[in-house]
């Protein structure tokens, strides 16, 4: 059904790849923003708002770069993720058998990174946001 990968199993490479993490970098990367523009109004809701949000281990703090020269996704537990560049990602959709497939993982590839640039506008606004309050 899907290409071998590296490991010995079998799925879709790229679109496997893209479509398993554009969920997680949602919500983390809302999750996040969400953190960091409510950081800045502790000290006007009183002494019990003055506790620091410990968001979830993997929640995305830091989306840099772009599709053509590749993303660096930063992890609050400090982990980071370097997703292939546009580029990589085509190649490698162009290797499936069928057109169909070939379309089905170019679109996939397209939203990812679609997705990762609207995360990385989102949690700019939000740290620009939380800077200003």
């Amino acid at each position: 059904m899907g290409k071998q990968n590296t490991t010995g199993t079998t799925g879709r490479t790229a679109a496997g790849a893209v479509a398993g993490v554009v969920a997680g970098l949602v919500l983390g990367g809302f999750a996040g923003g969400a953190a960091l523009a409510a950081a800045g109004t502790g000290a006007a809701l009183g002494p019990e708002a003055d506790k620091t949000y410990k968001p979830l281990p993997s929640t995305i703090v830091s989306v840099t770069g772009d599709k053509a020269n590749g993303f660096e996704i930063r992890r609050y537990d400090g982990s980071e993720q370097f997703p292939p560049t546009d580029s990589e990602a085509r190649a490698e959709c162009n290797e499936y058998d069928t057109e169909v497939a070939r379309v089905r993982c170019r679109s996939e590839v397209r939203t990812w990174y679609r997705d990762l640039a609207e995360i990385k506008r989102a949690i700019n606004y939000a740290r620009s946001q939380a800077e200003g309050s």
